[in-house]
Protein backbone atom coordinates (compact mmCIF):
# COMPACT_ATOMS: atom_id res chain seq x y z
CA UNK A 1 0.00 0.00 0.00
CA UNK A 2 1.57 3.52 -1.15
CA UNK A 3 0.19 6.75 1.04
CA UNK A 4 0.55 10.02 -1.42
CA UNK A 5 1.42 13.06 -0.03
CA UNK A 6 -2.21 15.46 -0.02
CA UNK A 7 -2.65 19.16 0.32
CA UNK A 8 -3.22 20.94 3.35
CA UNK A 9 -4.31 24.41 4.04
CA UNK A 10 -2.52 26.16 7.12
CA UNK A 11 -3.87 29.59 6.94
CA UNK A 12 -1.01 31.21 5.51
CA UNK A 13 -0.25 29.20 2.72
CA UNK A 14 -1.15 25.79 1.44
CA UNK A 15 1.58 22.63 2.33
CA UNK A 16 2.37 19.51 1.50
CA UNK A 17 0.86 17.01 4.29
CA UNK A 18 3.37 14.44 5.06
CA UNK A 19 2.32 11.48 6.56
CA UNK A 20 4.10 9.98 10.18
CA UNK A 21 4.26 14.41 10.92
CA UNK A 22 2.80 15.96 14.28
CA UNK A 23 1.59 19.16 14.83
CA UNK A 24 3.03 22.15 17.13
CA UNK A 25 2.36 21.11 20.96
CA UNK A 26 0.85 24.60 20.76
CA UNK A 27 0.16 27.26 18.02
CA UNK A 28 1.88 30.64 17.09
CA UNK A 29 -0.22 32.90 19.27
CA UNK A 30 -0.65 30.63 22.04
CA UNK A 31 1.51 32.90 23.81
CA UNK A 32 -0.14 33.01 27.18
CA UNK A 33 0.09 29.02 27.75
CA UNK A 34 3.32 29.80 29.10
CA UNK A 35 3.54 33.18 31.61
CA UNK A 36 7.77 33.45 31.98
CA UNK A 37 8.24 32.59 27.93
CA UNK A 38 5.67 35.12 27.22
CA UNK A 39 7.11 37.92 29.27
CA UNK A 40 10.76 37.03 28.05
CA UNK A 41 9.82 37.18 24.60
CA UNK A 42 8.03 40.32 24.98
CA UNK A 43 10.58 41.85 27.15
CA UNK A 44 13.63 40.93 26.68
CA UNK A 45 13.38 39.50 22.87
CA UNK A 46 17.32 38.82 22.47
CA UNK A 47 17.86 36.88 25.39
CA UNK A 48 14.81 34.41 24.33
CA UNK A 49 15.97 33.96 20.97
CA UNK A 50 19.56 33.16 22.68
CA UNK A 51 17.64 30.71 25.00
CA UNK A 52 16.26 28.95 22.50
CA UNK A 53 19.27 28.65 20.44
CA UNK A 54 21.02 27.45 23.55
CA UNK A 55 18.11 24.94 24.39
CA UNK A 56 18.15 23.25 20.61
CA UNK A 57 21.85 22.38 21.08
CA UNK A 58 22.86 25.69 18.42
CA UNK A 59 25.56 28.42 19.87
CA UNK A 60 24.04 30.64 22.36
CA UNK A 61 25.30 33.52 21.16
CA UNK A 62 23.79 32.82 17.40
CA UNK A 63 20.66 35.05 17.16
CA UNK A 64 22.52 38.25 17.86
CA UNK A 65 24.31 37.66 14.29
CA UNK A 66 20.59 38.01 12.90
CA UNK A 67 21.12 41.83 12.39
CA UNK A 68 23.58 40.93 9.62
CA UNK A 69 21.08 39.13 7.76
CA UNK A 70 18.65 40.91 4.96
CA UNK A 71 14.99 41.38 5.49
CA UNK A 72 14.26 37.46 5.85
CA UNK A 73 15.91 36.79 9.41
CA UNK A 74 18.07 33.38 8.37
CA UNK A 75 19.26 32.58 11.49
CA UNK A 76 15.75 31.93 12.65
CA UNK A 77 14.33 30.71 9.83
CA UNK A 78 17.29 28.06 9.86
CA UNK A 79 16.42 27.14 13.70
CA UNK A 80 12.73 27.13 12.79
CA UNK A 81 13.46 24.72 10.21
CA UNK A 82 15.69 22.66 12.06
CA UNK A 83 13.22 22.16 15.27
CA UNK A 84 10.24 21.60 12.61
CA UNK A 85 12.48 18.73 11.33
CA UNK A 86 14.11 16.84 14.25
CA UNK A 87 10.64 16.56 16.05
CA UNK A 88 8.88 15.85 12.37
CA UNK A 89 6.28 18.56 12.73
CA UNK A 90 4.06 19.34 10.07
CA UNK A 91 4.28 22.61 7.75
CA UNK A 92 7.06 24.01 5.32
CA UNK A 93 9.92 26.18 4.57
CA UNK A 94 8.11 28.68 3.03
CA UNK A 95 5.04 28.80 6.14
CA UNK A 96 8.24 28.96 7.98
CA UNK A 97 9.89 31.84 6.07
CA UNK A 98 6.19 33.71 6.89
CA UNK A 99 6.13 32.84 10.49
CA UNK A 100 9.95 34.11 11.20
CA UNK A 101 9.52 37.12 9.07
CA UNK A 102 6.17 38.62 10.20
CA UNK A 103 6.06 37.04 13.52
CA UNK A 104 9.73 36.86 14.70
CA UNK A 105 8.84 36.89 18.38
CA UNK A 106 5.49 35.16 18.42
CA UNK A 107 7.97 32.35 16.48
CA UNK A 108 10.39 32.55 19.26
CA UNK A 109 8.29 31.67 21.57
CA UNK A 110 6.15 28.90 19.78
CA UNK A 111 9.69 27.53 19.60
CA UNK A 112 10.79 27.98 23.14
CA UNK A 113 7.14 26.07 24.11
CA UNK A 114 7.94 23.24 21.69
CA UNK A 115 11.43 22.52 23.05
CA UNK A 116 10.03 22.44 26.96
CA UNK A 117 7.62 20.33 26.21
CA UNK A 118 9.61 17.81 24.23
CA UNK A 119 12.01 18.13 27.14
CA UNK A 120 8.85 17.18 29.98
CA UNK A 121 7.91 14.31 27.44
CA UNK A 122 11.70 13.00 27.51
CA UNK A 123 11.95 13.49 31.00
CA UNK A 124 8.69 11.45 31.43
CA UNK A 125 9.52 8.51 29.20
CA UNK A 126 13.01 8.56 31.15
CA UNK A 127 11.11 8.46 34.54
CA UNK A 128 8.66 5.95 33.64
CA UNK A 129 11.20 3.09 33.07
CA UNK A 130 11.82 0.80 35.23
CA UNK A 131 14.97 -0.66 36.15
CA UNK A 132 16.08 -3.77 37.69
CA UNK A 133 19.18 -3.74 39.64
CA UNK A 134 21.51 -6.73 41.19
CA UNK A 135 22.91 -5.76 44.15
CA UNK A 136 25.64 -8.32 43.84
CA UNK A 137 26.12 -9.69 40.51
CA UNK A 138 28.05 -13.00 40.09
CA UNK A 139 31.46 -12.95 39.54
CA UNK A 140 33.17 -13.67 36.42
CA UNK A 141 34.85 -16.62 35.83
CA UNK A 142 36.67 -16.84 32.75
CA UNK A 143 36.52 -20.31 30.79
CA UNK A 144 39.78 -21.44 29.85
CA UNK A 145 40.22 -24.02 26.98
CA UNK A 146 41.23 -27.43 28.33
CA UNK A 147 43.75 -28.79 26.29
CA UNK A 148 47.38 -29.56 26.84
CA UNK A 149 49.79 -26.60 27.33
CA UNK A 150 46.69 -23.98 27.73
CA UNK A 151 44.78 -23.61 31.28
CA UNK A 152 44.72 -20.62 33.86
CA UNK A 153 48.24 -19.64 34.65
CA UNK A 154 49.39 -21.82 38.17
Amino acid sequence: MTIQPSVVTTGLVTSAFVPGREMWSSSLFSCFEDMGICCLGFWCPCALACQVSADHGEGLCLPMLESMSGIIPALALGLRISVRERYRIKGSICDDCCIVTFCGICSYCQLARELKERRCRHTQVISSTTVQVTSNPPAYVPQYPVQQGYGPPQ
